[in-house]
């Protein structure tokens, strides 16, 4: 492959206006151009795609660009046009297109204008397209986003285990494979599987020193989020989140508070998600709400901070989405949210999956806890993932993340750690990490009791230590290979050889003194609605006290927990709205007409005494900044429910998920309104499983899914909870 010339500083800065190569992407040009094959592993921001589209412009013929996401392909196609007088010297080659339009790529390529055809695999599979690049004059082939290849990477693809066979139908060129994350594991296996090991091999640092990093117990999500941006007003930043419904919800929330967001998932129609791709871009728009269908080649340098609000599900995944933040050098700060169900959540999800993938998806998810729950550098810990050393003390870039500037305190549970595994040992690997922990601390729990654990001689001999504690040993237990986790047989925790060797010969093991992930998350009662007291920090907490004391005393007079009355949230805006009169209770977040008329009265009396008492000038508009309710199917759902159709039925009839159709049930009994579901639950729970968990609300502080997950999530799924504290309430509260 002979380039049309040969000088490439004056070829960089006549095409692309730069002054010089930035790391080694003169060398990865010119083994290229010499006909090498090469593969690339450099970190985001550092200048992957230059390394094929100047090549592809100084050679004859067209370039080959694979690349997994139809975005991504039209912000570079459009950046090549950009620095060029016409605009075949670019195009798109897939399934967007119509007969006219494949005519005239086509006809650019056959003519020799067009440079870089940028195909998503799928479109190289089909015979119609191979047929037509075998008779043309191709340079080379370009694999974008090469971890796509491997099964070990966080992305991957199936057809891209394909390529290969593919590109030799075409016809035998150099190949170039690109990725900004890729462990020795998942760099070898895309060697392997494209057919070229003697490539050759240019790696950048995965350092990038300007990038602070922080993990957050995820406590308050929202508010944390809301008060960051506020705090950087007019600074650009991405959230990521694992579901669509989650990106909405907090993309309307974040709008209701006065920021502008616009969200982004793969279930908004392709027009929509460009717009609001390009809206960010050109900085009409300060925050996308995303999964990880968003960033992929986006070339935005001033993203100022990338938040994960779940974490994701590896740490190739969170290393290249946090890569999104900085890349002109300037600050960037990567926040992750991380709560441990949310890991169980995922763990469950993959139980379902074929046993090889399963095994990968849990190896790669005790990465992302090992991470969340280190007490060294994180920036150490991410370079050693990717198998690069780093010295936390005088390297670029240390002390920028929250382990290195408030060092974690370390103690040694070597005595602890032998004890759990011993345990383990005893009872042969037959429990989840709750009952476990219940049988080392001896607490009673259904399972202690079935199987008479109370008897044996190690329940009870981590008494002197807390659940949380033990939790915290045991996932480290995890993630040091010391336990073996099954989730095909929901979690069970049983020794590895390691752990075997641990107990005969117990060495030195140091955990944080105050890793704790497990404090009560605050949620909110709908997840559409938005929590203004709590958000804005501005209630009156005097009167806020005094709402509390009478909301006890009117549910040991009715004999329902205080919950069931008015949630702590709805306590929070009267103490902010002062609400004098039932129609303006009612106005209040989460309480509703029949909320504001049965248990009311008091409220109200009580308020408008304090107010006059305290000469408190009251809002003049007590109208609740809240999400809209799109699809307002109460008096729908309260019919459905009267004719006992399914949950599904109801759901599909209202082209709902189940967990948008609870979402609104939930909605309708907190304000007050009861609807009539023993018949579903009756389909689901038989009355003895009912019992135990009503028992447990009538007695509980709280009805917060993350206690109710806490005490029942081995034993019931998360709708099932959901849907008896949705029969609760309206039972006992309405």
């Amino acid at each position: 492959m002979k380039p049309l010339d040969n000088n490439l500083t004056l070829s960089l800065k006549k095409y692309f206006g730069f002054e010089k190569f930035k790391g080694p992407q003169e060398q990865i040009i010119k083994s290229l151009l010499d006909g090498d094959n090469v593969f690339v592993l450099m970190p985001t921001g550092g200048g992957k795609s230059l390394c094929y589209q100047l090549p592809a412009i100084l050679s004859e013929g067209t370039a080959v660009v694979v690349s997994p996401l139809i975005a991504l392909m039209k912000n570079q196609v459009d950046a090549m046009r950009g620095i060029s007088s016409h605009d075949g010297i670019a195009h798109v080659l897939n399934s967007s297109l119509n007969k006219t339009e494949v005519k005239k790529v086509k006809e650019d390529i056959t003519s020799g204008m067009t440079k870089l055809l940028y195909v998503a695999p799928e479109s190289l599979i089909k015979e119609e397209y191979s047929e037509f690049l075998n008779g043309t004059n191709i340079s080379f082939f370009a694999i974008d986003e090469a971890h796509c290849i491997s099964e070990w990477g966080h992305d991957f693809r199936p057809e891209y285990r394909n390529l290969k066979h593919i590109i030799e139908k075409i016809g035998s060129r150099p190949i170039i494979a690109l990725t900004a994350t890729a462990t020795p594991k998942v760099q070898e296996d895309i060697q392997k599987t494209l057919g070229m090991m003697d490539a050759q091999v240019y790696k950048s640092s995965f350092n990038r020193p300007n990038l602070f990093y922080e993990v957050r117990s995820k406590i308050n999500p929202e508010k944390q989020i809301i008060r960051y941006i506020k705090e950087n007003h007019g600074k650009a930043g991405i959230i990521y989140c694992l579901s669509r419904k989650k990106v909405e919800d907090l993309a309307e929330l974040l709008k209701v508070n006065g920021i502008n967001a616009l969200p982004y998932h793969a279930g908004l129609d392709g027009k929509m998600r460009s717009a609001h791709q390009d809206r960010f871009l050109m900085e009409e728009a300060d925050v996308i709400c995303a999964t990880i269908a968003f960033g992929m080649g986006i070339d935005k340098p001033d993203v100022r901070f990338v938040f994960h609000y779940d974490m994701p599900k590896s740490l190739e995944s969170y290393y290249q989405e946090t890569g999104r933040a900085g890349r002109d050098g300037g600050e960037g700060y990567c926040i992750a949210f991380y709560d441990y169900k949310d890991i169980e959540k995922l763990e469950k999800f993959l139980a379902s999956k074929p046993v090889s993938e399963r095994e990968v998806g849990v190896q790669l998810l005790q990465e992302v806890v090992g991470y969340a729950e280190t007490s060294m550098s994180r920036r150490k810990y991410l370079l050693h993932y990717f198998g690069e050393e780093f010295d936390e003390k005088n390297g670029l870039g240390a002390n920028m993340d929250d382990n290195s500037i408030h060092p974690k305190t370390m103690i040694d549970v070597e005595n602890e750690m032998q004890k759990i595994l011993s345990v383990i040992s005893q009872t042969n690997g037959k429990y989840k990490l709750k009952d476990l922990v219940y049988i080392i601390i001896g607490k009673e729990s259904v399972i202690t009791k079935s199987h008479k654990l109370a008897d044996e001689k190690y329940f009870g001999i981590g008494n002197d230590k807390s659940e949380n504690f033990w939790k915290s040993v045991i996932r480290q237990a995890i993630v040091n290979d010391l336990l073996i986790k099954d989730i095909e047989t929901y979690g069970l925790l049983s020794l590895s050889e390691k752990g075997k060797e641990f107990i005969k010969k117990p060495t030195s093991f140091l955990i944080a003194e105050d890793v704790n992930f497990e404090k009560e998350i605050e949620q909110s009662i709908n997840p559409v609605m938005v929590q203004q007291a709590a958000m804005l920090n501005t209630a009156d907490k005097k009167l806020f006290d005094d709402l509390k004391n009478i909301r006890k005393k009117i549910a040991i007079k009715v004999n329902i927990p205080p919950f069931a009355v008015f949630q702590d949230p709805s306590l929070e805006d009267m103490a902010i709205q002062y609400p004098t009169t039932i129609q303006e209770l009612a106005n209040v977040f989460g309480v509703g007409e029949g909320k504001a008329k049965k248990f009311g009265d008091e409220f109200v009396k009580y308020i408008a005494k304090y107010v006059e008492e305290n000469d408190i000038i009251r809002p003049d508009d007590l109208v609740i900044r809240q999400v809209a309710n799109k699809s307002s199917h109460k008096v729908f759902i309260i019919q459905c429910t009267d004719r006992k159709l399914s949950f599904e039925d109801i759901a599909k009839a209202k082209d709902l998920t189940i967990n948008e159709l609870l979402d609104e049930m939930e909605s309708i009994v907190y304000q007050g309104t009861k609807l009539n579901i023993d018949y579903y639950v009756n389909e689901i729970l038989d009355e003895e499983q009912q019992e135990e968990i009503i028992d447990f609300l009538m007695n509980s502080e709280t009805d917060k899914m993350s206690v109710l997950l806490g005490e029942f999530g081995e034993d019931y799924s998360e709708d099932e909870l959901r849907i008896m504290r949705i029969k609760f309430i309206s039972n006992v509260a309405n």
